[in-house]
């Protein structure tokens, strides 16, 4: 009998112990969010946990995967809850789930609203991933992971079917500046203004001219010499040489928070609108580009093509990128697109980096990928 009630009581003090080293509901929620979602521009984690008097805890909210509610119900086994979270992938049909960006240009935002702040840009024939969609406006994933809303006017609706057909269609890519598709060849009636790396389907050949197709299917001509086939196109290999003179076709032109086009970008947008003409797709904000590539301990290692990081020197944090050029000198956006340079004592001196990194090498490393490579544009 003693035995008896010497085994019940360690069993007693191994539970207690037990239930003194479980994590709070809400503290554990943390946990895994710092684990599956700590970037919130890149990931959908909005849950929190409410535990009534009998001891019962309520998980609600939405998340973006359900991969991420899976890590929850793992994590919460032996926990008495009620688990009411959403998951967003699942929230819409199969036929609304994916778009193809049909305006050269589209300003997507940090709400759902045309006052909110502008978060990015996308640009024509960019496949988006609709996680969330009401009658005006849409929440959106782009191929660099980035989630924001866009005007649901902007897209153009795809089922799985209709991307992999896309995918596997013949496609044009433009290599030009800005040009436009016309309704005939030497036509001055526009179809639809075009930018740098806008991504069209083709339709037939007409002399120099070249038929295309919008992603909601408006026909026009644009000159063979202003576009590419997209299979080819996406073959090139990192060219330090295009990326600089891409940055120099954009010299003087304005800055603007959140832009990422030929028309207007902000410093990050600079580095990726002259990165992706070279095929790559790099992270959207210079906090997350930072994070990225082989790391240069000094500028005067630095070669063509390496992005600078600029910010305080106190706190690390990082709020400005630049591509460096030669010389000392790099090339970046602020206020315009202008050439500024690194050596302290010349008279265009602006700016220490805090940190350098190195694209070339790194493709298939976190944040850096080929677009060739990436399924949302090939099969």
């Amino acid at each position: 009998m003693k035995k008896i009630l010497t085994i019940t009581l360690m069993l007693v003090l191994a539970l207690s112990a037990a239930a003194q080293d479980m994590l709070k509901p809400q503290e554990l929620l943390d946990m895994l969010k710092s684990r599956h979602a700590p970037d919130k521009r890149t990931a959908i984690w909005d849950v929190k946990a409410t535990t009534n008097k009998k001891g019962v805890t309520t998980l609600s909210g939405k998340v973006g995967t359900q991969q991420m509610l899976d890590a929850i119900n793992t994590a919460f086994r032996g926990y008495n809850v009620r688990n009411s979270i959403a998951v967003v992938e699942n929230s819409l049909p199969e036929g609304n789930r994916w778009a193809l960006i049909k305006l050269s240009i589209a300003t997507l935002r940090t709400e759902g609203k045309h006052s909110a702040e502008v978060a990015t840009q996308a640009i024509m024939g960019m496949p988006v991933k609709v996680l969330e969609r009401d009658d005006d406006w849409c929440r959106v994933q782009t191929p660099d992971d980035y989630i924001s809303y866009v005007p649901a006017s902007s897209l153009c609706y795809k089922t799985m079917n209709q991307m992999a057909d896309w995918r596997k269609s013949r496609r044009m890519v433009v290599t030009v500046y800005d040009s436009r598709l016309v309704a005939e060849p030497g036509s001055d009636e526009t179809v639809t203004d075009l930018v740098l790396s806008n991504i069209l389907e083709y339709r037939g050949e007409q002399g120099d001219w070249v038929r295309l197709a919008t992603p909601d299917g408006r026909e026009g001509y644009i000159l063979k010499s202003q576009v590419d086939d997209l299979n080819q196109w996406a073959k090139q290999n990192f060219d330090a040489a295009l990326i600089e003179k891409t940055a120099r076709r954009m010299m003087g032109s304005s800055y603007l928070w959140g832009g990422t086009s030929t028309k207007v970008t902000d410093c990050s947008g600079l580095v990726k609108v002259c990165y992706l003409a070279n095929g790559i797709i790099l992270q959207r904000d210079a906090s997350q580009q930072a994070l990225t590539g082989k790391k240069i301990n000094d500028w005067h290692e630095a070669q063509l093509g390496d992005l600078l990081f600029f910010g305080n020197s106190k706190t690390g944090r990082v709020t400005h990128v630049g591509i460096y050029l030669r010389d000392s000198k790099y090339i970046h956006c602020s206020g315009q697109v202008k050439i500024n340079s690194l050596d302290t004592k010349a008279p265009d001196y602006l700016y220490s980096p805090l940190s350098i990194s190195r694209i070339d090498g790194m493709m298939g490393t976190k944040g850096i990928v080929y677009l060739r490579n990436h399924k949302w544009y090939f099969n």
